[in-house]
């Protein structure tokens, strides 16, 4: 076995690769770039070699750098993870010409399968079946145009060499060809230093199901059945499980059939993804290949038992896969939620900041089930704007699909992270939600769900009496500490528009509330002053909330529920009564940033008419590209910023008279 690997990525999937090579007895050279100096992967790597200034394209994917990482650690091969130079044939063949093993799928794989337009070519010829397009580049938008008409609107228009969801756009009619072409050749310029665009047939109402698959060196090809990865914004994928609900038995033995098919047909050598698009039907499309190791792989891991990772090295260092198709079954359910820095109120846009806090739930068996958390990241560390905006991958697993959502749901509640926007309330929400509990699930779920955004969800009554009896103990708390002369049974307690009077009393470690005929009983407080979270249970229930003090009362969060809740006397609430409601700030004629980002273009200038709908300007924010509209017709007062100027969210950038 080998005795030393380079690891050619960085972040979770770097921590992820050095805790097998750990339990294998395996040492671990990580490489890194300005950004990375201080982070976790570097701290645990047995030894580390700079590379280069933050952005990838000085760093990460510079073949020469990474080579001469090798030579100058003597390691003997090289675990690409997932991204950068992993689907990248010309690195795999470089690394064969130096006698350096890579831990991944031979050149020949990557590149029949990697390339998007060639791999559909390479599916036709084996009898996959594939979605209905146009497999071959297209030149210009009016080539585009013309190519999208003949295929049937709507359509999607997709980076040959694109993946994580980068480089890909829905076109609904002419417009969105117009104006999407060219965004997303930027993007694939940007993300993969490859413009080569294809256009296929969009399936409506799809569901993603993805079969993973593994070869060796001795023309053994098993399949470790499938992951469902419908729940997506910006077609990235955000929660994935496996097995997937749609399947049935025989659904999944073709559609695993197929992949192995098309894995043996390339002589596929390592872990390897084939991609469906899967009508609720249960008819499938091949839509393409990824030749490396995916970002939801501990679904897969957890209801097998097998170490994808440990399986990739074995197969690169000569060994025989240990186990046959009829080996493998399946065993419980499994989620992963991607906790993201992006701010889930304003459309999923990306946020970067410090990790003032970072509190993951406790890995293990918890609550029936088994809790995951795949990061590498640790408290006081930054998220990049330069790289992929993901903080963890949270993964559960019980028996049954709906235990596996409970254990995640609770999960979430204990996962608190300040300092930057991020998505975990959303995420709360989902497993809250009556559709995706019945698995009735599909690429267009969060737009179905959220048509107007993602605003949070109102509380349910249970929910509300917990905010409120979290208010009533922190109140008290607080009271105990500044003025126990005042401490009081009767208090009216208002959350959101609603009002309660009720009767509270101290018993052994907790509180019970009476109101409105009913008794609570608040036990098993874990909270002090100043804390961020608050854990208790509230009748025989264990629960966690986040926390923080307001300019009155208290912002507490339960899941995918905030509420303001205050804890008064009842003369200060027939006071407060008389209080007028705040006005919000008038911004109708500004646009504004709605997150960090770099200027890509401003399309408009002082004094010029403007139409709502009409292009105002372009961000960039983690290689993705946001085009900004006018919300109203109206004419240009100032424009605040130009190309290339770096701005922040909420930053004003062009100002209506």
């Amino acid at each position: 076995m080998f005795s030393k690997i380079l690891i050619a990525n960085r972040g979770e999937i770097a921590v992820r690769i050095i805790k097998t090579c750990r339990r294998m007895g395996i040492k671990t050279v990580v490489v890194y770039s300005e950004a990375d100096a201080d982070s976790m992967a570097v701290e645990m790597a047995d030894e580390t070699v700079f590379i280069g200034g933050a952005p990838a394209s000085e760093s990460y994917l510079v073949a020469d750098k990474i080579i001469a990482a090798v030579r100058e650690t003597g390691a003997e091969a090289i675990h690409p993870g997932f991204g950068f130079l992993s689907e990248s044939a010309a690195f795999a063949r470089r690394c064969a010409e130096e006698k350096i093993v890579f831990i991944g799928p031979n050149p020949h794989a990557i590149e029949a399968m990697g390339d998007k337009i060639e791999s559909k070519k390479f599916a036709a010829r084996a009898n996959v079946s594939v979605v209905p397009g146009h497999v071959g580049e297209i030149d210009d938008t009016a080539h585009a145009i013309r190519i999208s008409e003949e295929i049937g609107y709507p359509v999607m228009i997709k980076a040959s060499a694109g993946g994580g969801g980068k480089g890909i756009r829905v076109a609904w009619n002419q417009k969105d060809v117009e104006e999407g072409f060219p965004a997303v050749r930027a993007e694939a310029k940007s993300s993969f230093g490859d413009d080569r665009i294809f256009i296929e047939k969009f399936i409506e109402s799809p569901r993603h199901v993805e079969i993973q698959v593994l070869g060796d060196k001795h023309g053994n090809v098993v399949h470790l059945f499938e992951r469902e990865c419908s729940i997506q914004r910006r077609n990235q994928k955000v929660i994935e499980e496996a097995p997937s609900p749609l399947l049935d038995e025989a659904t999944r033995k073709a559609m695993g059939d197929q992949a192995v098919a098309l894995a043996r047909a390339v002589n596929y050598d390592s872990a390897g993804t084939v991609e469906f698009v899967a009508g609720q039907d249960r008819s499938f499309f091949f839509l393409e290949m990824n030749t490396r190791l995916q970002v939801e792989h501990p679904v897969t891991e957890l209801i097998t038992g097998v170490d994808l990772v440990e399986q990739m090295i074995r197969s690169a260092y000569g060994e025989a896969l240990p186990f046959r198709q009829e080996d493998l079954k399946i065993n419980g359910w499994a989620m992963e939620s991607r906790i993201y820095a992006e701010d889930p109120y304003r459309g999923f846009l990306p946020s970067i900041g410090r990790l003032v806090r970072y509190s993951p739930p406790r890995e293990g068996e918890v609550a029936g089930g088994i809790v995951r958390n795949d990061a590498g990241v640790r408290e006081g560390d930054e998220i990049s704007m330069f790289y992929d905006p993901m903080i963890s991958k949270l993964s559960t697993w019980a028996e049954t699909r709906d235990g596996a959502i409970d254990v995640m749901g609770r999960a979430l509640e204990d996962f608190h992270i300040e300092g930057l926007g991020q998505n975990i309330p959303f995420l709360a929400a989902v497993m809250d939600q009556p559709r995706f509990r019945s698995g009735k699930i599909s690429t267009n779920y969060i737009k179905d769900e959220f048509p107007e955004g993602f605003q949070g969800l109102p509380p349910t009554n249970g929910q509300r009496d917990l905010m409120n009896a979290v208010a009533l103990a922190m109140h008290r708390a607080l009271l105990a500490r500044a003025a126990p002369d005042q401490l009081r049974s009767d208090w009216i307690v208002i959350s959101g528009h609603d009002e309660q009077a009720v009767n509270v009393a101290a018993i052994d470690g907790g509180l019970t509330i009476k109101g409105e005929g009913r008794t609570l009983r608040l036990e098993d407080i874990h909270w002090r002053p100043g804390q961020p979270v608050f854990r208790g249970n509230l009748d025989g229930r264990d629960f966690t909330v986040a926390v923080k003090p307001a300019a009155e009362g208290f912002v507490i969060r339960c899941r995918a529920t905030t509420l303001h809740v205050l804890v008064l006397s009842p003369r200060s609430a027939e006071l407060h009564r008389k209080l007028p409601p705040k006005k919000a700030a008038d911004t109708s004629k500004m646009v504004l940033s709605p997150m960090p980002g770099l200027v890509v273009s401003i399309d408009v200038a002082e004094g010029q008419s403007v139409r709502s709908g009409e292009i105002v300007a372009v961000l960039e924010a983690m290689k993705m590209q946001n085009i900004l509209r006018a919300e109203r017709d109206g004419v240009v007062k100032a424009v605040s910023v130009k190309s290339g100027d770096s701005v922040a969210a909420d930053e004003v950038l062009v100002e209506f008279a």
